[in-house]
């Protein structure tokens, strides 16, 4: 009970940093205008100058700090906490923070964009993109859609809901889902529908920030919906199901869930559907039963998420100060301070279609290089303006 209360305590003092934060994006994150290279993008209608920073530009970002005068930078960092990273069919890299709004990385420089050039504002949880090639991305002040050219918010409060998004997943029938700290939304494109879910009634109920937030979403093979909870465990929509009335189940410790905090819900290419949780750390379930990796003792820590599949089929995860972990199907291997990552805080894990491998977090952006021997080199690298970035 004692390492539960240090784990929650951290995530707690975490979650009131992102709100006590959000606004620090509504300015501009480098200053020294006539050093830096600008582009000019349209937002909004508007026209804005974006801080563009080549790995020769001579300036770097201008660190912020929290309400308290706590610093939000690591020297020679791009930002305090990269959440999520992403790439899109043009083959640029989005990297989504706490504190400096969101980052593209083009092939040629690193561009920051912020509220001030029509971006939501606020913490970045997560990027998709639709079929027809627009960014999308969840932040604290509502939907954001870049189409290439420019920035379009649009505010989502219908019923209790608010802007406060979380995760974002576009389903195989185009409809968008958007987890929220007062529930689910739903987005065919033209209309934003709440769509109220039930939640699981449990013992001890312990959320973090608030029993009705909906903290990540998954689509499985059968199209079912999977809807992560603050406390409540899952709750899963069987759309299939709604002639029969059985439109909802449920899945929390009770069946066999590890944690009912749920971080993350990651569905792998063989259809299995993996949990990351807050206090009970990795889980697995393969259609019929549960397997609890960190209580059967295969990996430490018991705050898990950053889960992703790579090219070999191999599922990468973080485990809050253990550093991450891949798993090759058979066995688990630890990669930490050893191997030269500085963070025990990662939050977001992707191969881009190049082959480079990114780690997004605490203490920023790290790239992971599979080539380097471990025994006689360090294999991860964090990422400044100057890179590496190819």
């Amino acid at each position: 009970m004692e390492y539960r209360s240090k784990v929650y305590l951290y995530a707690l003092l975490f979650c009131f940093t992102l709100a006590a934060c959000n606004g620090q994006s509504k300015k501009k994150v480098a200053e020294e205008n006539t050093k830096e290279e600008k582009r000019e993008t349209t937002t909004n209608g508007t026209t804005a100058s974006n801080t563009f920073l080549t790995p020769e530009s001579s300036i770097s970002i201008n660190p912020l700090t929290d309400p308290t005068g706590l610093p939000l930078s690591y020297k020679g960092q791009l930002c305090h906490w990269v959440r999520t990273i992403f790439e899109d069919s043009k083959g640029n890299l989005w990297f989504g923070t706490n504190h400096y709004g969101l980052m593209r990385y083009d092939g040629e420089g690193l561009e920051y964009f912020t509220d001030e050039d029509g971006l939501g504002g606020g913490r970045i949880n997560d990027i998709v993109e639709d079929k027809e090639g627009n960014v999308w991305i969840s932040t604290y002040g509502g939907l954001s859609k870049f189409d290439g050219n420019s920035f379009t918010n649009y505010p989502v409060k219908v019923g209790p809901v608010d802007n406060d998004l979380w995760a974002l997943v576009v389903g195989t029938d185009g409809d968008f889902w958007i987890s929220t700290s007062e529930g689910v939304v739903r987005y065919d494109g033209k209309e934003f529908t709440h769509f109220p879910i039930p939640l699981a009634e449990v013992e001890d109920l312990n959320p973090i920030l608030s029993p009705r937030r909906v903290s990540a979403i998954a689509e499985d093979n059968l199209g079912n919906i999977w809807f992560g909870t603050d406390g409540h465990g899952i709750t899963i929509y069987h759309p299939d199901s709604e002639d029969q009335g059985e439109t909802f189940s449920h899945i929390t410790t009770k069946e066999g869930l590890a944690d009912n905090n749920v971080a993350q819900l990651f569905k792998d290419s063989e259809g299995n559907v993996w949990i990351g949780t807050m206090f009970g750390g990795i889980g697995r379930y393969d259609g019929k039963t549960f397997a609890n990796f960190t209580k059967e003792g295969a990996i430490k820590g018991v705050e898990a998420a950053g889960l992703y599949e790579d090219k070999q089929g191999n599922i990468w995860f973080s485990a809050e100060h253990e550093g991450v972990y891949r798993y090759d199907g058979t066995s688990f291997q630890n990669f930490y301070e050893k191997e030269g990552l500085i963070s025990g805080g990662i939050l977001s894990i992707y191969e881009d279609s190049k082959g480079r491998f990114w780690m997004g977090g605490w203490k920023g952006l790290f790239r992971y290089d599979k080539s380097v021997d471990l025994s006689s080199g360090k294999a991860f690298t964090p990422v400044t303006q100057h890179g590496p970035w190819e």
